[in-house]
Parts: C-alpha cells; sequence; structure tokens
C-alpha cells in the first residue's frame, strides 16, 4: 500500500472516527448520569422509564440499534408524515451515545449506592434535601469510583465507531474498506488498520487516566 497516496484518506478518517469518540462518549456520560440517578429516583415514573431504557440498549445490538435509527426510523416518519432521515453522523453519534449511556448508566447507580450509609445519615441529620443529598454528598464520592470503568467504556465506544462504515460514514474503518477494495492489499490496509486504531486506543486510555488522576486529586482536595 502506498502510504504517500493513501495515508490522506486513513488520517481523514481518523479524524471522523475521532470527532465520532468524542461527540458520543461526552453525550454518552451525559445520559449515563441521567440513567443512573432516574433510576435511583423515588418518582416510580422516572424509575420505570430509566430501567426501560437501561434493559432495551444493553439488551440489543448497537448495530441493530443504529440500523433502526438509520434505515427504519425514516420509514417510521413517512408513515406520520414526519422527515425522520438522520445524517449518518447523527445517527451513529445517537446509538453509541445510548449504548455507552445504558452501560454507564448502572456504572453511576452502583457508585452512587456504595456511598456508605453514614454518610446519608449525617445529610439527613444536616435537613439536606434528596437531591442536596445526591449531588453535593453522593455523587462527588461516587466519581472517583466511576472513572476507571468509565474509561473502559469510552475505549470500547472508540472500537465501536467502526460499525458507523455500515452506513457510509467516512470514518477509519469505511476509509481503510475503500482502500483495500482498491488495491486488493488485505493484509497490509487490515494491518495499518489495527496499529491505527491501537494507537488511537492507547492515546484516550491516556487521556482517561488524567482525568482520573484529575478527578482524584479534586475529590481529595475537598474531602
Amino acid at each position: 500500500m502506498n502510504w504517500s497516496l493513501y495515508g490522506p484518506a486513513l488520517l481523514q478518517g481518523a479524524w471522523v472516527t475521532t470527532k465520532l469518540t468524542l461527540y458520543s462518549t461526552a453525550l454518552g456520560c451525559v445520559v449515563s448520569f441521567a440513567l443512573g440517578v432516574g433510576k435511583l429516583s423515588s418518582n416510580w415514573v422516572v424509575k420505570i422509564v430509566s430501567l426501560f431504557f437501561i434493559e432495551i440498549f444493553r439488551g440489543t445490538s448497537l448495530l441493530v440499534q443504529l440500523f433502526w435509527l438509520y434505515f427504519a426510523l425514516p420509514v417510521f416518519g413517512q408513515a406520520i408524515g414526519v422527515d425522520l432521515r438522520l445524517p449518518p453522523v447523527v445517527a451513529g453519534t445517537i446509538a453509541l451515545s445510548l449504548n455507552i449511556g445504558a452501560y454507564g448508566g448502572e456504572i453511576v447507580r452502583g457508585a452512587i449506592q456504595v456511598v456508605p450509609a453514614s454518610q446519608r445519615d449525617a445529610a439527613c441529620a444536616l435537613n439536606f434535601t434528596r437531591r442536596q443529598m445526591l449531588w453535593r454528598i453522593a455523587i462527588p464520592q461516587a466519581l472517583p469510583e466511576m472513572m476507571p470503568p468509565f474509561g473502559n467504556l469510552a475505549i470500547q465506544n472508540l472500537k465501536d465507531t467502526a460499525l458507523v462504515s455500515l452506513i457510509s460514514l467516512g470514518d477509519l474503518a469505511f476509509r481503510a474498506e475503500q482502500i483495500r477494495t482498491f488495491t486488493q492489499d488485505s493484509g497490509t490496509v487490515y494491518t495499518v488498520l489495527l496499529f491505527m486504531y491501537f494507537g488511537m486506543a492507547l492515546v484516550l486510555a491516556a487521556i482517561m487516566r488524567s482525568i482520573e488522576r484529575s478527578v482524584g486529586r479534586w475529590r481529595a482536595g475537598g474531602s
């Protein structure tokens, strides 16, 4: 494979993959907190809706979710006279975000629930409301516990972005497949692709470890 000829296309695809990973991971974190906190809510409607979303998106294939958003949703839109067609990058970001959010929701819920009961008792003694106890006591203590599994989810999310190539989004996997089809050099193309994903995962892991250390220092300084 001629890198000078095909390298720019791969780098362009890597940039699309990077943006998709950042967008979906950031949005997925928001979804994670919404679902995790919602599952612990005293409001049974919020609790059931959160549980429903978590189980649906954990219990179905990410590929099926992606295809449903990109191919099936517009069909429902046509039936009700509404244009629900999504650009590939939007469909990919939403599918990845909801998927990582479902798994992240359980991480948030579990981390909050392991906060010692004595902390909740102390908050009650200080007349904290349930919301104050959650955001000022439980989440600050649970956040460091969430970071390592969130780091794993972020790396998994990076790898899952390869699925968006199936809806013709020009990410790294899509560009590599185009080059492989043109050159018929599967061995070289897929080896380069393997190392590019590996390198991106190493960078992402380093970023997540840096965030984890920052959260740990913040928590230590606030305690």
